[in-house]
């Protein structure tokens, strides 16, 4: 069976299996995760759901015996667990397929093995990993392992705050192997708390949190624990690489799947918008309801097109992927904010579950690792890099393959181990310059595409500004990459491959979703980034705001999913 019909299938199963979230009586719904939220508990039934449904082959790569090929079909598989509960989707196995990937992308076969045998019967892992430091680089504390004269390996260190910790069966441990500071003192190291001695790891208690609040945080500790040489995953000192390397597609995949938690608050919003009319809600709704929902398809675009890069293009995906890490939670606070105006005092008349719902959203995606401190990580991976992409890939890069974009092309699986650390080649760049090229040339159609055109003239426009600003920057880490205007050239930048994302998604329609074939979703996408980036963005038609508002309309008196894919759900 073809890999994304498959994934599709999955996904609708596990959507038909959680039910109705809107329904009181469903153990799986809205209700029931606020009031785990609220309790500081995981919701154990719908947990024991997902395990029992097989989730967790999801996070194990197809040649180990699990399910996953791709980045982007697995974020399709998600999407039913993010629309309901964000600290469900982590809970269920996210965390684990962070711990795994190190083991993917530098493991022995030995490891791979154990590693895949464990999630497939069942099991947990957790990672300790150093994380991105907000002022570059990566940050160096928690865990040490020396070499005693006696030999062998010896690991010390505590972490107080690490998700699922109580229950992990591995744990994946970053930890300081040098005493020098560097890009190499750190490594990485896979260990079966099973097979440690009695009295060097000790699980600590469970930590309250303001995020996330029915997840499983609490710390790990270890007292002068011996370990194997067999435990080492990759080289040593490799241990900020990998972390570099898993951090582009997971964090991307948390983005994604994050676009599907907004998903509930915008339908929230049309009800609430259309309570009591027969027709379409107030005029003033129009274009924040419209512009919310081309927000989300934006996202969806960024965040798909940039994992199926890694099956694809995996040595030029890197940037590209932090960028929609960076820029996708931008997107989605204004969108909420946006909502909330019009949701108003009238979401309460559901007993209060739309607000419940915004207001766990708030917590949760910070905690989930792309608020602001995710995105002070992800300028410390990006701003580096602009110089080099500025001289040698903007406008000068040979466009990426068009099955990137098409939805049923086959692409090639994941494979961890050939994603890099570092890229200096950016696609998106270089199919905004082709989209913007093919666009100009067939303006005489007129309409919207002509519209569409104007505007991505205008992206490219910028993207020429910033190649000459960002040549200037320094080309190695100092002083003037933290300043407040390095930030802000990524924010353009981030900003502008979107746009390239929303295009190409646009271009590569081949008549089977004639909404997404039409420019009109595209043009107010389009334009709301153009917006923000202070371009000279032309005024959008209130018929085009009318045909992406229908469109929403549609999909939520069908109950149809509000993404790209626009699929049935379980309403």
């Amino acid at each position: 069976m073809d890999d994304r019909i498959a994934a599709l299938r999955r996904a609708a199963r596990l959507d038909a299996l959680l039910g109705d979230p809107y329904d009181p009586a469903n153990a799986h719904g809205f209700r029931s995760f606020l009031a785990a939220d609220m309790e500081h508990r995981p919701p154990e039934a719908a947990e024991s759901l997902l395990a029992e449904a097989g989730l967790a082959a999801e996070f194990v790569p197809a040649r180990y015996g699990g399910a996953l090929t791709r980045a982007d079909l697995l974020l399709r598989v998600l999407r039913p667990v993010f629309r309901r509960d964000v600290a469900l989707g982590f809970g269920c196995g996210l965390t684990s397929l962070f711990a795994a990937s190190a083991v993917w992308a530098a493991g022995t076969d030995a490891q791979r093995r154990s590693t895949a045998r464990l999630l497939l019967d069942g099991g947990r892992a957790t990672v300790a990993h150093p994380g991105l430091a907000p002022a570059g680089g990566v940050r160096r504390d928690a865990f040490t392992v020396r070499r005693p004269a006696a030999g062998g390996l010896s690991l010390s260190g505590r972490r107080d705050v690490l998700i699922d910790a109580a229950r992990a069966d591995r744990f994946v441990v970053h930890a300081r192997t040098t005493a020098d500071p560097g890009a190499r003192d750190h490594s990485v190291f896979l260990l079966d708390p099973a097979g440690l001695p009695g009295g060097r790891v000790h699980r600590l208690p469970r930590v309250a949190t303001e995020g996330l609040r029915s997840a499983v945080f609490s710390g790990l500790r270890f007292v002068n624990c011996p370990l194997g040489d067999d435990a080492l995953v990759g080289r040593p000192g490799e241990g900020a690489t990998l972390a570099l390397r898993t951090h582009q597609v997971n964090r991307c995949l948390v983005a994604g799947a994050a676009t599907a938690a907004v998903d509930p608050v915008l339908r929230s919003a049309v009800r609430a918008a259309t309570e009591g009319r027969v027709g379409p809600p107030a005029r003033r709704w129009h274009r924040p309801l419209a512009g919310a929902f081309s927000d989300l398809l934006a996202c969806d675009a960024m965040a798909t097109v940039c994992l199926r890069a890694m099956s694809l293009l995996p040595g030029r995906a890197h940037v590209p992927a932090v960028a929609a890490t960076y820029v996708i939670p931008t997107l989605l606070e204004d969108a909420l904010e946006e909502l909330c105006a019009v949701l108003g005092p009238g979401g309460r008349r559901d007993g209060g579950l739309a607000h419940g719902i915004l207001a766990k959203l708030g917590r949760d995606l910070p905690a989930a690792g792309i608020g602001r401190v995710g995105a002070a990580s992800c300028q410390a991976v990006i701003v580096p890099q602009l110089s080099t992409l500025a001289a040698g890939s903007w406008l000068a890069e040979e466009e990426p393959p068009p099955a990137l974009f098409r939805d049923r092309a086959d692409l090639p699986p994941l494979d961890h181990r050939l994603l890099p650390f570092a890229g200096g080649r950016d696609f998106l760049a270089a199919s905004l310059a082709g989209s913007a090229d093919r666009l100009t040339r067939g303006r005489s159609a007129g309409g919207r595409t002509a519209l569409l055109g104007r505007l991505a003239e205008e992206f490219l426009g910028e993207l020429r500004v910033l190649r000459e600003q960002c040549a200037a920057l320094p080309a190695r880490s100092g002083g003037a990459l933290s300043r407040p205007a390095a930030a802000a050239l990524c924010d353009r930048y981030a900003l502008v491959v979107t746009a390239a994302a929303v295009l190409g998604v646009w271009e590569a329609q081949e008549g089977d979703a004639p909404f997404l074939a039409d420019p009109d979703w595209a043009v107010l996408a389009l334009s709301r980034l153009g917006r923000r980036l202070g371009l000279r963005a032309p005024d959008v038609p209130d018929d085009c705001v009318g045909g992406v508002l229908d469109e929403l309309l549609r999909r939520e008196r069908a109950g149809h999913g509000l993404d790209l894919d626009g699929v049935p759900l379980s309403l």
